[in-house]
């Protein structure tokens, strides 16, 4: 029993020194508790510990009882006696400094485990505020692109308008000259018409002037 007691506290304290320093074997014990803190695992590490216990109780128990026998008997204590609590004692110690050991490994091992979740959740923040960064490094080039598009169309909208414009100006001279044009032309048809009815007037009177001048021709042959 004392011997496998020495040799669980050693491999506790070589646990202990592993969580320590910063190896590679570091690595395998986190992953070695991780695998044991997952299932049963828990539970068989609580029945170990339950058990370590009791069996240091028991000892307390043997060692409390060999003092009140040896005050009630007011005799001195045999060899036997002094073996056996030395031996009890002994185990009491080593269970307790084996219990005491556990529980620094398993708190050391939840606060690592938290240091990285917590590494980690930091890296992932500043992988993110960086990602941000540049989102905004790019939107600010964005906003700057875009405003110089909308100077851009801002000039070319004025150019349109001045075009807009004289193109109107444009417009309303053709119509005047298109108005100037139609009345120029109706006054045109009005001449027109004008001298058409002269033109048949002198044809209507040239053919009375020949039927007069025919008449009066007939009248002189008779």
């Amino acid at each position: 029993m004392i011997q496998l007691m020495f040799i669980v506290i050693l491999s506790e304290m070589a646990l202990i020194l592993a969580f320590l320093f910063r190896t590679p074997f570091r690595k395998l014990v986190i992953l070695g508790l991780d695998q044991i803190k997952r299932g049963r695992g828990p539970i068989v590490v609580k029945t170990v510990a339950g058990t370590v216990l009791v069996a240091l109780m028991t000892s307390v128990y043997s060692i409390i009882k060999i003092k009140n026998s040896r005050i009630d008997k007011a005799a001195i204590v045999s060899p036997t006696d002094q073996v056996l609590m030395v031996k009890h004692l002994l185990e009491a110690t080593l269970m307790g400094c084996s219990l005491f050991l556990a529980l620094m490994i398993d708190r050391l091992h939840h606060y690592i485990r938290e240091l990285r979740i917590r590494r980690k959740s930091m890296d992932a923040i500043k992988k993110q505020n960086r990602g941000s960064e540049d989102g905004k490094a790019s939107s600010l080039d964005e906003i700057k692109a875009l405003e110089n598009e909308i100077a851009t169309s801002r000039t070319r909208l004025k150019q349109l308008e001045s075009e807009i414009e004289t193109k109107t100006k444009d417009v309303h001279t053709a119509e005047s000259n298109v108005l100037a044009l139609r009345k120029q032309s109706e006054g045109f048809l009005l001449e027109y018409d004008r001298l058409l009815e002269e033109n048949q007037n002198l044809k209507n009177q040239l053919k009375s002037l020949d039927r007069k001048m025919s008449r009066s021709g007939s009248k002189k042959d008779s």
